[in-house]
């Protein structure tokens, strides 16, 4: 675990709380939170219990790097939307300025490049009155963007700031550019704690219990299904054709169909599908809406990319692979096969994505937003960096950032999440 140094300063949640409750709430430092978390996965490893892989556990220390009083902190929000995003941001200023006393917060507008001089983005100062209800509106109040930013000129302007901590909120591509950040601040001899907030919709960081925002993204993805349900029932040869968020990822469209259990289909990234031939999918579809009279198909963004044909892939600025429409795709095929078998068909189209990007948290993620935020206030201010904050087996730990961007979180096409789906939709296990 990278650490700036050795903490010498007496927090100053001892003088709030008092010595005993203080003792109390502390983390046990010397403690660790095992990687592992069944006896065959640690026996698999074949090592002894204290050399099993294990993590720093995430909460507040006793003594701290960072004087508050001459500490200044940047946040950034970077790469799309995602519920929590103003959660996570009041969380970090409140927990900061209230219980650290930490004077000065600023953050740094529309993502990295807020960062760099030539897009003549001015910095927001950020207290306690500026946040205050900031978490009843979607979106960032600090704005977005994609995009690699020059690390050096990053750090230029942490120098010309004075800041001592940056708390980094986005995905894989924000983690990635934050260590960067951090190579280059070491490179410089600086003092600056980088941390990072993760953030992706689409709950594919690996080896955390689940991403902020995502249970809120869940929730609304089911109201889209139900109105997808609803409008097939409707017509003759009704057909709900719903795409949701996941480009690597089926969580969104696994969880959302468990919840609702409208759905007849669910296609997802991690399960290829053949859609002609008598097993295929067109075919299997049309059979059961001659059955039953009607379908809801939820697909996710990045499910069949095999499929779409004619659209060169090219990458957006953060250099993630732009993906085919899938839906639209769909929704042509699905139609040209009912109409060459003299079956009649309406679709339906939903693609409700933006929509669910932008909504406030729900109280789950609020809550859980406050929480993250107040682990990576405790693991700045220990001088902690290079670290990301997160949940993992309901525990909250400091992660390397390598860890955190080593791979993609994917539904298991073997394991209990897809096997729930496929019995709640009826859908053959494969389509061939």
């Amino acid at each position: 675990m990278r650490t700036l140094g050795p903490c010498r300063i007496d927090s100053p949640l001892a003088a709030r709380l008092g010595e005993r409750e203080t003792t109390q709430h502390s983390v046990v430092e010397e403690d660790r939170i095992l990687f592992d978390d069944t006896i065959s996965m640690a026996g698999a490893r074949g090592l002894p219990v204290d050399q099993l892989p294990s993590l720093e556990p995430g909460g507040p220390r006793k003594r701290i790097y960072f004087d508050p009083a001459k500490t200044r902190v940047g946040i950034v929000t970077c790469g799309g939307l995602c519920p929590g995003l103003n959660d996570v941001i009041r969380g970090l200023v409140l927990e900061l300025s209230r219980h650290y006393g930490v004077r000065r917060i600023v953050g740094f507008r529309n993502g990295y490049r807020g960062f760099i001089p030539r897009y003549g983005e001015d910095v927001v100062d950020l207290t306690a009155e500026v946040v205050q209800h900031i978490d009843d509106e979607g979106g960032t109040i600090l704005g977005t963007s994609r995009g690699e930013q020059d690390p050096e000129e990053v750090v230029d302007a942490l120098e010309r700031l004075n800041i001592n901590i940056l708390f980094v909120i986005g995905g894989d591509g924000t983690i990635r550019g934050a260590m960067e950040i951090v190579r280059v601040v070491g490179e410089r001899g600086l003092k600056v704690a980088v941390v990072g907030i993760p953030k992706t919709i689409d709950n594919d960081i690996p080896y955390i219990d689940q991403s902020f925002g995502f249970q809120t993204a869940m929730a609304e993805a089911t109201k889209s299904i139900h109105a997808a349900s609803v409008e097939a029932r409707s017509a003759p040869g009704g057909i709900g054709l719903v795409k949701l968020m996941g480009r690597h990822s089926g969580f969104i469209a696994c969880y959302s169909t468990l919840a609702k259990d409208d759905a007849d289909y669910v296609l997802i990234p991690e399960v290829p599908f053949a859609l002609d031939g008598e097993r295929g999918f067109l075919e299997h579809l049309r059979r059961r809406v001659t059955e039953r009279g009607h379908a809801v198909v939820v697909v996710a963004e990045g499910a069949g990319q095999e499929h779409v044909e004619g659209e060169a892939p090219g990458t957006d600025a953060s250099g993630n692979v732009r993906f085919g429409d899938i839906g639209r795709l769909l929704r042509r095929l699905i139609t040209e096969h009912f109409d060459a078998h003299g079956t009649e068909c309406n679709v339906r189209y939903f693609d409700p994505s933006y929509a669910i990007r932008s909504v406030p948290a729900n109280p789950f993620d609020s809550a859980y937003c406050l929480r993250l935020a107040h682990a990576a206030v405790h693991a700045a201010m220990a001088g902690r960096t290079e670290v990301i904050v997160a949940r993992r087996r309901r525990r909250f730990v400091h992660m390397p950032m390598p860890l955190a961007v080593s791979r993609r979180n994917h539904v298991d096409p073997l394991g209990d999440l897809w096997l729930s789906v496929l019995e709640a939709t009826g859908q053959p296990v494969r389509f061939q």
